[in-house]
């Protein structure tokens, strides 16, 4: 019964274990992809706060990149946590599994030297006959004459058994002390990578203190950047308004003659732009260090920001910036502070990309999606992206429009 029993706790937990080992392993790829990109951006963002700091003294800029840094490590430290938490779950596992293990192979060596101690008994062939022979009736020699027939082919059946345990046993335990070196190296990145955070949110306080000292100079870096910002919501508002209503004829003489009706709004299209929230593809490949909505002064917290009505996206120079879904370019722009902006119309729906430098369409291009539109520009030492959606005339999260990452 003992012996039922256990073989029994063995397959139940073979079945469970698999499942469990099948979603660790998709736990951990998930993890490892996530790390990835975070290690990625942070190295990102590092370029860029060294490009900032030699060629500029815009602390302003300098400090957000650092604090997002300082968002991307924390990230990195909790994936960390997670993960030493799910192989401390899958050492507590193997444990179990060798100690069931351990048991079943000390039952299938008991059972074992019970046949190999009845061969021994029953060596001598004469012996044998005898034991036939002293039957109480036919079926019972029949059955002792089985017995005997088949006591060799179960010990070599059982001897399989104990060398399929033991190798088993023996590859759970490299599997352990596997685990058990792989955490110990999460464990080691994690310590590093706190002592990194530790010295980057230092480096993001004294930048603080920094820009507190020359109060004056701050607050007029800051005025020039808001005015930046309502200037390219104004002409953003401009240009919606016109694309949805109506439109300029063109020019005679350097003066508009006429205004005729807008083009039909295409709201097929509009309607697949819809129907694709949460899997548009992203303009390109980067860490945001901006995003959409209230913000606040990082030095002066209570200092309320102009509203964003989009997102930032740190890249490497030269960074190719693709559209995000089939449309129309509207307008090529200039703006102070944001260079190049190529704004597509998607019916009712707009996608804007600021901050570029080489343009390669012109207004009135039909784009596809993923089509490239030019490249991003590096200003003042920061390569980001400047990116907004709009429905109608309402700005959008474009976080949530796009793939999740």
């Amino acid at each position: 019964m003992r012996r039922f029993l256990t073989l029994f706790l063995v397959v139940v937990l073979t079945v469970i274990t698999a499942g469990s080992t099948k979603a660790f392993a998709q736990d951990t790829k998930a993890q490892e992809t996530k790390k990835a990109r975070l290690q990625k951006e942070i190295a990102l963002l590092d370029s860029q706060i060294k490009a900032i700091a030699t060629k500029s003294a815009n602390a302003v800029n300098q400090l957000a990149l650092i604090r997002k840094k300082v968002d991307a490590r924390k990230e990195l430290v909790a994936e960390s946590d997670k993960e030493i938490t799910g192989i401390s779950n899958s050492i507590s596992s193997k444990e179990k599994d060798i100690k069931l293990m351990s048991e079943r192979l000390d039952t299938l060596s008991e059972y074992y030297g019970k046949l190999v101690r009845s061969s021994y008994k029953n060596r001598n062939a004469k012996v044998w006959y005898m034991y036939i022979l002293a039957s109480d009736d036919l079926g019972q020699a029949f059955r002792r004459y089985g017995y005997l027939r088949d006591l060799s082919k179960q010990m070599n059946i059982q001897a399989g058994k104990i060398i399929e345990t033991r190798d088993s046993l023996e590859k759970e335990k490299e599997a352990l002390a596997e685990l058990r070196k792989e955490a110990e190296s999460v464990r080691s990145q994690r310590l590093a990578d706190v002592g990194k955070l530790q010295a980057e949110q230092n480096d993001s306080q004294k930048l603080v203190n920094q820009l507190k000292k020359d109060k004056k100079k701050y607050q007029q870096d800051l005025a020039k950047k808001q005015k930046e910002v309502e200037a390219l919501n104004r002409e953003i508002q401009r240009i919606i308004a016109q694309a949805l209503s109506e439109k300029e004829s063109p020019k005679t003489g350097g003066k508009t003659t006429s205004k005729e009706p807008a083009k039909p709004i295409d709201y097929t299209l509009a309607k697949k732009f819809e129907s694709n929230k949460g899997k548009l593809p992203w303009p390109a490949d980067g860490a945001v260090v901006e995003h959409y909505g209230q913000r606040y002064d990082p030095v002066y917290p209570n200092l309320k920001l102009p509203f964003n009505n989009g997102i930032s996206i740190a890249l490497q120079q030269g960074s190719s910036i693709k559209a995000v879904f089939d449309g129309e370019v509207k307008q090529v722009v200039v703006m102070p502070g944001y260079n190049k902006c190529v704004l597509v119309q998607h019916g009712n729906f707009f996608s804007f990309y600021c901050k570029m430098d080489n343009v390669s369409v012109k207004k009135g291009d039909k784009v596809k999606t993923g089509q490239n539109l030019g490249t991003v520009d590096t200003i003042a030492g920061e390569t980001q992206l400047h990116f907004q959606i709009w429905s109608g005339k309402t700005p959008q999260n474009p976080e949530t429009w796009l793939r999740p990452r």
